[in-house]
């Protein structure tokens, strides 16, 4: 339930503190670049059931998903909305890292937020990798951690690996946004990125880095958004 707890509050306000420290060392110094790695591998298994879930939601289905090596990934998709499916890997990561972001710094029971995301990791990777593959390994270790993170772990550390993650998960998204604006004609084992194949399938007369700048637009609001009203409107409505 949400909670206005002024002990809660600055725990929270706190751990995103922290966290976004946390998050800027990962990023910015090279000799923890290797714990990186674990994080750009799970931003891609979000990225990809992003998409399934579009289908699935757009009447489609989703066979399965690759997370391949290099980070990139591959969501093999039956019907839906294209105009709904393509733009949902980018879009529903930044969506989730917020969503995420928001639930853990305005929850109050954040170790069952760790272990519902944890279970949530596992059905999907039941349901839609091979539990041999990259992806399954993703899944089940992230799931498994997660489980144990909330069922074992204080709350304190609950809510720094969640806000890291969460951190972690949309800023990955924006920042492939802008990598993509950049280099729209990029692609991995010869499958068009997400822009240009929008473009193609959708608006031919549109030039796929308008939909990479949009896109990012959107993820940078929604992460906005979530910040906002999970860290700054709670400080200044105490005021």
């Amino acid at each position: 339930m949400l909670t206005e707890s002024p002990n809660f509050r600055r725990g929270a306000f706190i751990a995103a503190l922290v966290s976004f420290a946390v998050a800027f060392a990962l990023w910015n110094i090279p000799q923890l670049g290797f714990l990186m790695y674990p994080f750009r591998l799970f931003v891609t298994f979000v990225h990809e059931s992003g998409h399934g879930l579009a289908a699935i939601l757009t009447g489609g289905r989703l066979e399965g998903f690759l997370v391949n090596a290099d980070g990139s990934g591959l969501a093999r998709t039956v019907g839906g909305s294209l105009a709904v499916i393509l733009p949902a890997g980018y879009i529903g990561a930044a969506c989730f890292g917020a969503g995420l972001f928001y639930l853990t710094n305005t929850v109050q029971h954040t170790r069952v937020i760790a272990v519902v995301l944890g279970v949530l990791l596992l059905i999907v990777t039941l349901l839609y990798t091979g539990i041999f593959s990259l992806a399954g390994v993703v899944g089940i270790i992230g799931g498994l951690l997660l489980i144990a993170l909330g069922w074992r772990g204080p709350r304190w550390l609950n809510l720094l690996v969640l806000n890291v993650l969460a951190l972690l998960t949309a800023l990955h998204s924006i920042l492939d946004l802008i990598f993509l604006i950049n280099n729209t004609s990029a692609s991995a084992m010869g499958v068009r990125n997400d822009a240009a194949a929008f473009s193609a399938a959708i608006t031919p007369l549109v030039p796929p880095v308008l939909w990479a700048v949009l896109w990012a637009a959107i993820a940078l609001v929604v992460v906005g958004l979530a910040f906002y009203f999970s860290i700054v409107h709670p400080l200044v409505k105490r005021e």
